[in-house]
């Protein structure tokens, strides 16, 4: 018996970042939306927890207990009394260490896998509880979709979404250590009066009309000049995403990836093109957005 859980990436279309706070975390206003890149993970029992990894760049993925899947299985484990006995089995898809998400949503696809495999029937709240501690993107992981992510980004509130926005991703050489880009925040702000982070109402309206181009207009996000700053080469992707026609593009959250919004499904081929041809990025992926949340397949 195993069970497969299928779970998206996430693109920031704003990310209003505040000050840092006395743990040294920051508070946000985090605008997810679920794009239609996936990784599965399936869960099978075993005699003890382990964890594979298949698909791109899967030798950049911890196959120990740092990974979320890891820590998801041994938390759910932990509150029902039992034993993290099971086998995770990570197909990815989502771009590694690309500012989409990827780690968060392993851990999100084996917190339901294991609740599902084990026959838990753990109630919602106590499993975004569970995501909550195990990172600040893992809640909106399993609940896809679009929302407003405020405190670290892990008090999610839903978020209506008019239509289909199709999107570039385009995937950079190498990772950007989020902890690493929140740093160069904090020494680009030094001795600046940051505000406190808020959702744009131009961009939530944009949201629930499905207005592409009032949404490409309010892209937004703060960390990017951080990002920038650690990989100036990211300014040149950028470049040739929105000469090759795209409406805007931005930093994916803490980077590396790059998020182009286009006009339609042709469009988002041309640009793919574009930018791969432009030898700025390592490859390019399509996709749409909203896209539903962790989801068990088998």
């Amino acid at each position: 018996m195993s069970v497969t859980v299928r779970v998206p990436a996430k693109v920031n279309v704003q990310l209003a970042v505040g000050g840092a706070r006395a743990d040294g975390f920051h508070d946000l206003a985090n605008v997810f939306l679920a794009v239609s890149l996936y990784d599965e993970v399936t869960a099978t029992p075993a005699e003890t927890l382990t964890i594979t990894c298949e698909g791109p760049d899967a030798d950049q993925v911890p196959l120990d207990r740092t990974n979320l899947a890891a820590r998801a299985a041994e938390l759910l484990a932990a509150r029902h009394g039992i034993s993290p006995d099971v086998h995770l089995h990570i197909a990815k898809d989502i771009p590694v260490a690309g500012g989409m998400a990827g780690g968060s949503a392993d851990g999100a696809g084996a917190l339901l896998a294991c609740d599902a495999l084990w026959g838990l029937d753990t109630p919602r709240a106590e499993l975004l509880d569970i995501c909550a501690e195990l990172g600040s993107d893992v809640p909106f992981s399993l609940v896809g979709g679009a929302a407003l992510g405020v405190g670290r980004g892990e008090k999610l509130t839903g978020l209506p979404v008019g239509g289909t926005f199709h999107w570039v991703f385009a995937v950079a050489d190498g990772g950007l250590s989020t902890p690493a880009v929140y740093g160069e925040f904090d020494r680009l702000t030094e001795g600046v009066a940051v505000p406190e982070p808020a959702a744009a109402p131009a961009l939530l309206d944009a949201l629930r009309t499905g207005d592409a181009v009032a949404l490409a207009g309010a892209l937004a996000n703060d960390l990017q000049p951080a990002a920038l700053s650690l990989r100036p080469s990211l300014a040149a992707t950028l470049t040739a995403g929105t000469q090759a026609g795209a409406l805007a593009g931005l930093v994916s959250g803490s980077g590396p990836t790059t998020a182009f919004l286009v006009k339609d499904a042709e469009a988002a081929a041309s640009v793919a093109a574009a930018l791969i041809a432009s030898g700025t990025c390592r490859t390019a992926r399509v996709a749409t957005s909203p896209a539903a949340g962790a989801s068990v397949l088998a």
